[in-house]
């Protein structure tokens, strides 16, 4: 952080502690206080009132963000027969199985973003749970990744689709875009992520829903967000 500090300081000045932001003043914020040379990520962490030991206190799901993320993610196909075609045309970066594939991540080999699979691979798929599994990448589906429909999945994922689910703390974090961006895309990004939050909102879930929100960037000071405007634009 020391590398970063002054900047962070500064940046922190520009921050009212005790304050909790509309939306809108905090996206505006969170980018005057980007404390990167390169274009950071703009992030959005949720606390949720759930206890996510419970089977009906979890949220997992997936959306496509109407502005994307900024990034550009690999996503890797395992198919047969036509849908590995099917993969290709939709722009999929690697599409294979048994003989090319499975080797390749069995050796340790991970480098892309979302792994889709068709049902009918999933035994194969299955093998690679130890490497797949900690990274996050085992195709589900709950977030569309183990699908027939293998064209639209990579499209979804390429034209911002995001994955989002609790953590052991009920916490929910995502990627909502880059500084980059113009306030009303990133706006109307988090806008999506927290609508959908309330729509898939657990029958368990007790007391307050949404306990807290802060908004970041890469490396950048958190700016919370008001809870009751939490999913207004004012």
């Amino acid at each position: 952080m020391a590398k970063f500090g002054k900047k962070y300081q500064d940046a922190l000045k520009l921050i009212e502690a005790d304050k909790f932001y509309a939306p809108k003043e905090a996206v505006e914020l969170v980018k005057k206080t980007s404390v990167t040379k390169f274009d950071s990520s703009v992030e959005v962490s949720f606390k949720l009132g759930l206890d996510p030991k419970y089977a009906d206190q979890q949220v997992r799901g997936a959306l496509v963000l109407p502005h994307g993320t900024g990034k550009n993610k690999k996503v890797l196909v395992f198919a047969k027969g036509p849908k590995i075609q099917e993969a290709e045309a939709a722009g999929a970066d690697y599409v294979g199985g048994a003989d090319d594939l499975l080797p390749k991540i069995q050796g340790g080999w991970t480098d892309f973003d979302v792994c889709v699979a068709t049902p009918d691979m999933m035994g194969v798929v299955g093998r690679l749970g130890k490497v797949l599994g900690p990274k996050g990448l085992m195709p589900n589906p709950k977030v569309g990744t183990v699908t027939m429909d293998v064209a639209r999945a990579v499209s979804e994922i390429k034209a911002g689709k995001i994955e989002y689910r609790t953590d052991k703390a009920g916490n929910v974090q995502a990627i909502i875009g880059k500084v980059s961006f113009g306030d009303e895309k990133l706006l109307e990004n988090y806008m999506t992520l927290v609508d959908t939050l309330i729509k898939v909102k657990p029958s368990g879930a007790k007391g307050q829903y949404i306990k807290s929100v802060t908004l970041s960037t890469t490396m950048g000071p958190g700016v919370k967000i008001d809870v009751l405007k939490a999913n207004t634009d004012k």
